[in-house]
């Protein structure tokens, strides 16, 4: 069963059957719940997943910052609000929704029952660069003369080259009876780059089971974050998924859900916590 909801404040989907145990899905930037689709499908009927668009993205609302705190109340707010009220959730959060993730169990910890952080760091990422050259390029075309999906193509193939990554930025393009525009709150997303790079310092812990899975080839995750990481998540277990760079989720899927089965149907997975294990 697949139904669509939107609350007060976040959109969502939900992928599974009611009763089912629950795992909570939040994207990347530029990235929709909507990215999680075809995981939430090989995870049924076993778990139900619920698919959310963070805010700015999506079909979300807009809000007046990308702050990790404000964001992960928002979320908090949304799961206290529904998908918690047969217990707590599985959380997995991708990139800056690892991020938000991240605050959510900190803050929030009576709403998280285990943790999924994929390929990002409790840190200040690297490769702020690459973010601020992709909203560039998006804002800097020309709306007026798109009349189609493949004209904006056109446009970005200079600035962007990777076909795939065309492509998945340019989900964020809705056409309408007046033309076509963003769905996501570009401009905002530009301003507050630095803050979506950085992580808030918190003085908590979170003492449940994490599953932390990096790409082979990413650079997101590296040896002198481990140590910030188990302070903060010390029932921690890090995956690396072979053949797999940032977009784990995408790159390596039949892996990505494998160690999602593995992590959220074992009775303990705090056993090993610690241990860098293969996966892939």
């Amino acid at each position: 069963m697949t139904s669509t909801g939107e609350d007060e404040h976040l959109h969502s989907t939900t992928i599974g059957d009611d009763g089912a145990p629950t795992v909570v899905f939040l994207h990347g930037l530029f990235g929709q719940g909507r990215n999680f689709t075809q995981v939430a499908k090989a995870l049924a009927p076993q778990l139900r997943s619920v698919l959310v668009d963070l805010p700015n993205h999506g079909r979300s609302p807009w809000t007046d910052t990308a702050d990790y705190e404000v964001v992960a109340r928002a979320v908090a707010e949304f799961l206290a609000a529904g998908p918690v009220a047969e217990g707590p959730v599985h959380l997995v959060g991708h990139s800056m929704g690892g991020k938000v993730a991240m605050v959510v169990a900190l803050t929030r910890p009576e709403l998280v029952e285990r943790l999924v952080v994929v390929d990002i760091s409790p840190t200040t990422s690297e490769g702020a660069g690459e973010f601020e050259h992709l909203l560039d390029s998006l804002a800097g075309l020309d709306l007026a003369t798109v009349e189609r999906r493949s004209d904006a193509d056109e446009q970005l193939r200079g600035p962007i080259d990777d076909e795939r990554v065309r492509g998945f930025l340019l989900q964020n393009l809705r056409s309408s009876s007046s033309g076509f525009a963003w769905q996501a709150n570009l401009e905002l997303l530009r301003r507050d780059l630095p803050a979506i790079g950085g992580f808030p310092r918190l003085d908590a812990t979170f003492d449940h089971p994490v599953l932390w899975m990096s790409g082979e080839r990413s650079p997101y995750v590296r040896p002198e974050h481990a140590e910030m990481m188990r302070t903060l998540f010390p029932r921690t277990t890090l995956v690396t998924v072979k053949g797999a760079g940032h977009w784990v989720h995408s790159e390596q899927p039949e892996a990505f859900v494998s160690a999602l089965r593995v992590f959220l149907g074992a009775a303990d997975a705090s056993d090993d916590g610690g241990a860098e294990q293969p996966a892939g």
